[in-house]
């Protein structure tokens, strides 16, 4: 038990130092795609997703951040994207728009949230999972890496 307390005490102590000259600009070369991520909180590589771009995790592995590009030759709208995707049931917020998507629920004790812009021929997405009694702490995160998504 301590040491989940320390871990979670060691997060929050985390989250609440990063500022802004511990960010950087993640940029999808070949989509154009860009998105501001806070490299003092996801500090690890976590691999590659489908299409084009990068995972990354927190050095505990409580939280992941997938940025992500796919094609959209079909020319699929918002609604029609996330419904091939097959969202799982009980989505908590849900917010569809002409050029965009924004998904969140709870899962196994996580939050996770799924925003994606729709430009140019790609579906350019940010995923992020981390705990749902830290939800709080990771709010202006959440909040800054979702409205900085955009493609150049």
């Amino acid at each position: 038990m301590k040491t989940i307390a320390a871990a979670v005490i060691a997060l929050s102590v985390t989250l609440s130092g990063a500022k802004a000259d511990s960010w950087t600009t993640y940029r999808i070369a070949e989509t154009g795609t860009s998105v501001d991520v806070p490299v003092s909180v996801f500090t690890e590589i976590a691999g590659k997703p489908d299409g084009y771009g990068q995972q990354f995790r927190t050095s505990d592995g409580w939280a992941d951040l997938t940025v992500q590009a796919v094609s959209n030759r079909q020319h699929l709208s918002p609604a029609q994207f996330l419904a091939r995707k097959d969202p799982p049931p009980g989505i908590i917020y849900k917010r569809i728009a002409p050029n965009f998507f924004v998904v969140s629920s709870i899962k196994r004790d996580k939050i996770w949230y799924d925003r994606c812009n729709f430009s140019r021929g790609y579906v350019h997405c940010v995923l992020i999972n981390y705990p749902a009694a830290e939800k709080r702490q990771w709010d202006h995160l959440v909040t800054r890496i979702s409205h900085s998504l955009s493609a150049d």
